[in-house]
């Protein structure tokens, strides 16, 4: 029965609840600090925002769904490049606006239903997107990996050192991912970068002078965002992959509890909450949110379905946001222990764009899919910039304009959208 687990877990003491909480956030940490540190906002606000998200999430879907939100892979190419352009301020000024695009997504879902999102993003839309945010950053995890800053501007650290730790960080993490069993498996990042950290201690190149003179408990750097209208242009349309990957783990969540969550709550109160915990960050100079689906493999292995235990698991995200030393300290982690894990990482989303494509069944045959997957490429990873459209932002508007004006069959758009659209045809 799959009320059993819901009705063991709610009768569990509120201290085992706590230490399943602070269990997933130790799945989620890895991802949740790295995106903050390698985009240069502050990881002690990124644990405060991603605790609030989640929070706002579960009040707005009615606390029936077991996930967890924290920092999204998918903005950071546009924050470093929304920052080095218009400054951190109006950065958190066009997330939030991101966020709002999530809330629209959500009015329309409750209007019309899900059936427009797959003819307005579909997966030969969502692919290429998907890809390129992953292949885009590679230049990143590679300079990093080399000792360098992520744009390669300049050299932190001696590169064979700095390679040799990035390629055993890499190593621990591969491992961790495959042969792991049980916890471990799904902390693969944490391991990674612990073993990273500790090697280079060992060879010298961590400074800790920033833990030694920072506070046990401190308030987090909060930055309000400022508005611009070059800022929000330049951020909206990079939310539509995400907001694609929020269906995704709904879905793949709902899979794990044997639920339907896209009734019940339904698909527009999970957008609704994730869209306010992005503008909410946003709100206090913290990383755009999404969906954790490490979180959601931790669910599934430890067959603990209560969603009350992401409610400890934000609480105790936040709480660690106050204490100084433990910001300070992932401060200190070296960028090459960063860069070996990231050259799996992006590598990683590339692949899950690719997937995509396999998984519906496009066929590239066709001329409509080969000119949007490929235009949609070379402008995302080759920076094509075109007014105020440039990197994910602009592939995202060119896949959605191109998918809409090319003629073309339904099959066009993926043998197994085409199946689900015959199949709902004939139910009604």
């Amino acid at each position: 029965m799959q009320t059993t687990p819901h009705a063991s877990v709610g009768q569990e003491p509120v201290w085992k609840q706590v230490i399943a909480g602070a269990q997933m956030l130790l799945v989620a940490f890895g991802a949740l600090v790295l995106m903050p540190l390698i985009t240069g906002l502050d990881p002690n606000v990124a644990l405060f925002t991603a605790g609030l998200g989640t929070l706002i999430f579960h009040i707005v879907t009615g606390g029936q769904v077991p996930i967890f939100l924290a920092s999204s892979f998918a903005f950071i190419a546009p924050v470093i490049a929304a920052k080095g352009k218009f400054g951190l301020e109006e950065t958190l000024g066009g997330l939030m606006a991101a966020g709002i695009l999530y809330v629209i997504l959500s009015g329309l879902v409750r209007l019309k239903g899900t059936g427009f999102l797959r003819h307005l993003l579909p997966p030969v839309v969502i692919a290429p997107v998907i890809m390129t945010i992953g292949l885009g950053l590679a230049p990143v995890a590679v300079h990093m990996a080399s000792g360098q800053t992520g744009d390669g501007s300049s050299q932190l650290f001696p590169r064979d050192t700095a390679l040799w730790i990035a390629m055993t960080s890499l190593a621990v993490t591969i491992v961790m991912s495959v042969w792991a069993k049980g916890l471990f498996r799904l902390i693969p990042i944490m391991v990674g970068v612990v073993v990273g950290y500790v090697i280079s201690a060992l060879v010298g190149i961590v400074d800790v002078t920033p833990i030694v003179e920072a506070p046990w408990f401190a308030m987090p750097a909060f930055v309000a965002p400022e508005f611009s209208w070059g800022a929000v242009l330049f951020m909206i349309p990079v939310a539509i992959a995400p907001a694609i990957e929020h269906i995704g783990d709904i879905l793949a969540i709902g899979n794990v509890t044997g639920k339907n969550y896209l009734q019940k709550p339904g698909l527009h109160r999970t957008l609704l909450g994730d869209g306010l915990a992005t503008s909410a960050a946003a709100l206090f100079g913290g990383p755009p949110n999404t969906t954790y689906s490490e979180v959601t493999g931790a669910v599934m292995l430890t067959r603990n379905f209560n969603p009350k235990i992401m409610w400890w698991a934000a609480i105790v995200a936040i709480v660690l946001a106050f204490i100084g030393k433990f910001g300070a300290a992932l401060q200190t982690i070296p960028t090459p222990v960063m860069g070996g894990i990231l050259c799996l990482l992006f590598g990683s989303i590339a692949v899950v764009g690719l997937n995509t494509l396999i998984r519906h069944q496009v066929d590239l045959s066709q001329s409509r899919n080969l000119v949007i997957v490929g235009v949609t490429l070379v402008f995302g990873i080759g920076g094509m910039v075109l007014g105020h459209l440039e990197g994910i932002a602009l592939c995202a508007v060119a896949a959605i304009v191109l998918n809409l004006i090319l003629p073309g069959s339904r099959e066009a758009w993926g043998h197994a959208i085409h199946e689900a659209e015959n199949e709902q045809s004939a139910a009604q």
